[in-house]
Parts: structure tokens; sequence; C-alpha cells
């Protein structure tokens, strides 16, 4: 990964980002001057305006996007962002500073936010199988397709499956019912798809009092990829649910992806049941055809991902198959992550033994792990970070908790590993609640590497990564963030990528060409 890094920074990076501190690169004579510019300043009665200025310039050539070079044309950009970045701050509602639910008709209303959709965004490197499309489109168009059965459960969710004939009852859960003789039967389906999409998102009118603690908006979240379950995993379904997937980031201005995935079953009609295989072979093939007909899109990966909720020796056997898959499918794979709420599930540690047993045959596995998705300090589970790279991993999902391990945070910047922000998950799952609180907005403030993306996007009506980039630019980047902050988050979803020094090359060059079109379109 270190390598990956290397060769990539300094073919394409250090064309745009300039040396991080102004003093790097500088000689003895002038660091000398410096230091006499500071004696004179601490004894001296009034403070040196220059050496203010000074020092202003250094700290902010420190934050994300401080070290960007930038061109007359970004530089015209940068003060119309600027422009309407103060308009956003001085309104009497501003967004960032609400629940996303309630702020998502202000964002979009806002001529910043449909800015922040036409820019090239890069890639969107922290996506989840199940929470990829806009539920709109999996309530009205794969429940009206045909042999779709719908059933409710005692604890007022939904079930869905597909199958030929009346299937077999399931505990907790009323008879099977077929969609398309309910519906013949309503005059209206507005009020019963309506019910579908509340099963299916975490949203409502009243966040804060539908969801009054942690525990539990997370237990409804994870009640939602229950319900989406029996429609996604439906093979003919599974296909149509990524392509459209894809569709959705690509019309977002995404051009890569890497998804989070169970790698699930998938059923047919008749019930007959799909591999993994079948799976990882899906998402290669949907992948290519998408690429084929959309030439400017430039691919997909997969993260195998299990739960937290399986024991070490379990955990071992899933390891021993991901090794076998990754050898299968090296294009499409690009590692593993465990997934599941961190505060209650095992920690990083204790799956040591299963994580390293890769290294132990001699073999390459890359990791992802989800961690510090906590604000719970001092637990077993608040070290998953630490251990995360202890294991090698090469990003950090989430990281919400990182400000508060100093030591941890260096050693993420010195192995060059990123950090994949994603904002709007954290204030709905209530880590956070005005986003200029963000941890974020320190890791941002010192440079360090981080990507932004979307998490669940379905599940909270914020479709592709135009929604969590307003939130980290206007909410958690402050007003000094510009042009430079904005190009550099686009250049590391690339640079933290998963793809190779040679694939990551052709990214930033289709990603460069997007760029430069975007500048010159939208100039003041």
């Amino acid at each position: 990964m270190q390598q990956t890094f290397l060769v990539f920074s300094e073919r394409n990076i250090d064309s745009i980002i300039m040396p991080r501190s102004p003093l790097e690169g500088t000689t003895k004579a002038t660091k000398l001057l410096l230091v006499l510019l500071c004696w004179t300043v601490l004894c001296s009665a009034m403070p040196d305006p220059n050496y203010r200025e000074h020092l202003i310039k250094m700290e902010q050539s420190q934050q994300t996007g401080g070290r960007v070079l930038l061109s007359k044309a970004e530089q015209q950009l940068g003060v119309l962002l600027h422009k309407l970045k103060q308009q956003e701050m001085e309104s009497s509602e501003f967004p960032p500073a609400m629940h996303f639910f309630k702020a998502k008709p202000l964002i979009r209303n806002s001529t910043l936010f449909s800015l922040l959709q036409k820019m090239p965004k890069g890639g969107a490197l922290h996506v989840h199988d199940f929470a990829l499309v806009d539920v709109d489109w999996l309530v009205k168009n794969v429940t009206y397709r045909q042999h779709c059965y719908v059933c409710f459960t005692d604890d007022q969710s939904v079930r869905f499956i597909f199958a030929s004939c009346q299937p077999k009852p399931v505990p907790h859960c009323s008879e099977w019912m077929l969609l398309e003789t309910m519906r013949a039967k309503i005059d209206n389906c507005t009020d019963l798809d309506n019910s579908f999409i509340r099963n299916l998102t975490l949203y409502t009118d009243n966040p804060e009092a539908a969801y009054p603690n942690q525990d539990v908006v997370w237990k409804r979240f994870e009640e939602t990829f229950l319900a989406a379950w029996g429609l996604v995993t439906y093979a003919p379904v599974f296909k149509d649910y990524f392509f459209e997937g894809l569709k959705q980031f690509n019309a977002d201005n995404v051009m890569y992806l890497e998804l989070r995935a169970l790698l699930p079953q998938t059923y047919e009609l008749d019930g007959t049941l799909n591999d993994r295989v079948w799976t990882l072979k899906t998402y290669q093939e949907v992948v290519k055809q998408f690429v084929a007909e959309h030439p400017d899109f430039f691919g997909a990966r997969v993260i195998f991902t299990a739960h937290r909720g399986l024991n070490a020796s379990e955990l071992k056997e899933v390891i021993k198959e991901a090794v076998q898959l990754q050898r299968e499918f090296p294009e499409i794979m690009a590692g593993f992550d465990l997934v599941g709420r961190e505060d209650t599930g095992r920690p990083l540690w204790y799956y040591r033994e299963a994580l390293s047993l890769p290294a132990e045959l001699g073999v390459s596995m890359p990791y992802f792990f989800h961690a510090g998705e906590t604000d719970v300090q001092g637990t077993d589970v608040d070290q998953n970070m630490l251990d995360a790279l202890l294991l090698n991993t090469s990003r950090i999902g989430h990281g919400f908790a990182l400000v508060h391990h100093p030591t941890t945070k260096a050693l993420s910047r010195k192995m060059g590993v990123a950090v994949e922000v994603c904002p709007i998950s954290n204030q709905v799952l209530k880590l956070v609640t005005d986003m200029r609180n963000h941890p974020a907005a320190v890791l941002m403030s010192e440079g360090h590497p981080i990507v932004i993306s979307s998490d669940d996007p379905a599940l909270f009506g914020a479709s592709g990564l135009s929604y969590d980039f307003y939130e980290a630019f206007v909410g958690i980047a402050g007003l000094k963030s510009d042009t430079g902050t904005l190009k550099e988050l686009a250049v590391n979803s690339i640079r933290y990528s998963s793809l190779s020094p040679k694939l990551k090359e052709e990214a930033l060059v289709k990603w460069q060409k997007k760029w430069d079109k975007f500048v010159v379109e939208n100039l003041p």
C-alpha cells in the first residue's frame, strides 16, 4: 500500500500540491530570519502584523486543500464558492447545524449544492450494498414486478419475497400476500407504497423524537436492511439494483465506486440458491456492462464484508473463503472488512488470529476496517482504530473517534491511511448533531488524509455523494475552505482507492479532464 501511494504521488499528486509547510525547502538563512523575526515579536509590545499574516498563511497551508496550486480559473471559481458559502452561513436556517432530514429541502434548493452536484467528485469509497439505490426505485419498480409477496411482522415492519407459488409462512410475520392481488383491491396504492418506503428508510419528519438515542436508531437502521433483503437478493433484481446504483452515482458525477458487500446468497424464483462465486461474477459482469454503456465511468470494486457478530472460528472460515475469492476475482474484489455496530460488537483485537491468517498463508489480503465509529471513550472497541492499523488496514472507515487518540492519529498519517468520513451517516446515527462540531473538522485543519463518502445514502434519502460533500464543505471545513479543498478531496478518492498505481494514473487523467471542464463552465 505504501509503495502504491509513493508511485502515484510522485507522478501525479506532486504536480498539483506544494510542500505541506512554508518552512519545507527553505534555506538555513531563511529559517534563521524567521527565528529572528519570532524573537523580535516576543520582545515587542505590539504584535507584528506581517508575522501575524505569516502565521495565518502557514496555518491555512496545513489544512485540506491548503497545498493545492490553483489556476486563475480555479481561483475565480473559489471567489464564487466563498460568496455562496457565506450566504449559506448567514442564513437564519443553516443546514449543517440541522438534522439532515430537516435540512435536505434547504440543501436541495441551494445554489451551492447545485454546483457541487455538477462537480466531478472522483470515487465513493465507502458505500454499502443494500443502501445504494434510492428506495423510491425499489418500491415503485421492484415491488410492482410479478410474483412479489409481502408479509407484515409483529414489530410493524415488512418482509418481501419473490416466489412462483404461495411461500411458506415465517415466524413473527403475517401470511404472505401477493402484492399484485393486494394492489388490485386498492383504489389508490400511494399510502401502501409510502408505508413500504418508511420501512426501507430511516426518514421521519421528527427524527429527534423518533430516535431519542443510539440504541433506538441502530435497531431501526438494522431493521431496514432486513426489510430490503428479500427484494435485493432476488437474482434478477440483484443485477438490476446494482446497475441502477451505478447509474445513480454516475448521474451524481461520481466516476468510481468501492462497495462494501456481504456477498449474500441470491435466490431464483423456484427457490434455487446462488453462491458467493455467482454474486462476485454478477458484480463483475454488471460493472463491465455499465462501463461499456457509460465510458466516462471508471469502474467499481467490491470489499467483501462479514458481520461482527461472528465468533473467531467462524470468521477464520470466512477469511479462508475471502482469500480464495480474491484469488479467483482479483479484478473486482478489493479486500475485506467487518461491519455492524462497533459499540455492541466484538473488538478487532478479538479477531486478530483470524485476520492474521492471510499473512500466515503468504498472501496479501487488503483490509478496509470500519473503526472508530463511536463516541464512547476507553472501551475495548475504542482501540479498534489502533488495531486496524496494526493489522495493516488500507483505510479507516469513519474514524469518528480518531482525534481522541493522538498516537493512533500520528500513526495513521505516517502510514498514509486515509479516514473515510461519512458526515450524514454520523449525524443520523447520533454521533454528532451540528456538522461544525464534527471531529473531521480537526482532521481537515491538519490536512490529515481523508475521503468523503455517503455510507448508506438510500436509507438517509441522500442519493449519490453530493449531499455529503455539501455537509463536509459547508459545515465541517468552514468558511475559508475553497476550490483547493474540493479538489484535494476528489483527488484523495483516487489516491487512496484500491486501484493499482497504473489505474490510479488513468483515473486521475480522466478526472482532471472532467474537473477542468467543470471549472470553465461554472466561472462567475
